[in-house]
């Protein structure tokens, strides 16, 4: 297959949660890398991409953008945390076309909090999102793949939290070593419909969720990650974008139950 025709997803549909792609007190986002620019590529690449978060107003920015680089986009306004709004984007995203071909579930939040200092409440909230949220999208997707019988990607979005640990981190870095366990054991289970199931995990990455920090911490931040790194970078939001479509492509197609990770060689395990 040429290299181009590989990555061509035309009349394919994608559903991208997380796709308003910024973050705020009540705005679910991507942990590592913004969700705007895989929907973008994604769109960019030939697939109809249904954009989901919970920022409604985002997301139709985000659906609008895409339209109007000529893209076909459409936005639904969703809170992963509730399986019902999840089975019903998803049924929406399938209905157009009689199939949903690509699912990447991106949407995520961040907390910071000691290990002896984390409540309850903070658990919960951060599991029910980055962990239940990722879990549904999931689960209906595989369905909806399984029933039109032509196979399909699933891609989630990890973390490089589940190589390094850091302080503060233990909610998000469970929640996403979790996610890493959700999506080797569904690749074993759906492999035989012709389903691949694999994880992006980004090292630090310039994104709405980092840019929150003054120019000063951010600077603190990056300084460690970029002396780590063989490249001597951060990541870019369109890094991370790059490696969804190519787990959502044709150029994948030999690749399931892997956790890819553009982090720019700050972690290699084997």
């Amino acid at each position: 297959m040429p290299p181009v025709t590989a990555y061509d997803l035309t009349g394919r549909t994608a559903l991208v949660t997380g796709a308003a792609g910024g973050t705020s007190h009540a705005l679910q986002a991507v942990g590592e890398g913004s969700a705007a620019p895989p929907a973008a590529l994604l769109a960019a690449a030939g697939a109809t991409v249904h954009c989901a978060d919970l920022d409604a107003t985002g997301t139709e920015a985000t659906a609008a953008a895409l339209t109007a680089s000529g893209g076909t986009a459409f936005a639904h306004p969703l809170d992963v945390t509730r399986r019902d709004q999840v089975t019903a984007v998803v049924e929406t995203a399938r209905r157009g076309s009689g199939r949903l071909d690509v699912m990447a579930n991106i949407a995520g939040i961040m907390h910071s909090s000691p290990v002896l200092e984390t409540e309850d409440a903070d658990l919960d909230r951060v599991w029910n999102t980055n962990f239940k949220g990722v879990l549904y999208g999931c689960q209906e997707a595989a369905r909806a793949m399984i029933a039109a019988g032509s196979g399909g990607s699933i891609v989630t979005m990890a973390s490089g939290a589940i190589d390094t640990s850091a302080p503060g981190l233990l909610c998000y870095g469970v929640t996403k070593a979790a996610v890493v366990q959700l999506t080797r054991t569904l690749a074993t289970e759906v492999g035989r419909h012709g389903i691949r199931v694999n994880a992006v995990a980004p090292g630090w990455v310039r994104t709405a969720m980092t840019e929150r920090h003054s120019a000063e911490a951010r600077q603190q931040a990056e300084r460690p990650m970029i002396r780590m790194s063989p490249l001597g970078r951060v990541g870019e939001p369109e890094d991370i974008a790059h490696a969804v479509l190519h787990l959502a492509s044709d150029a994948s197609s030999f690749t399931t139950g892997q956790i890819l990770r553009p982090n720019g060689g700050v972690a290699m395990p084997w």
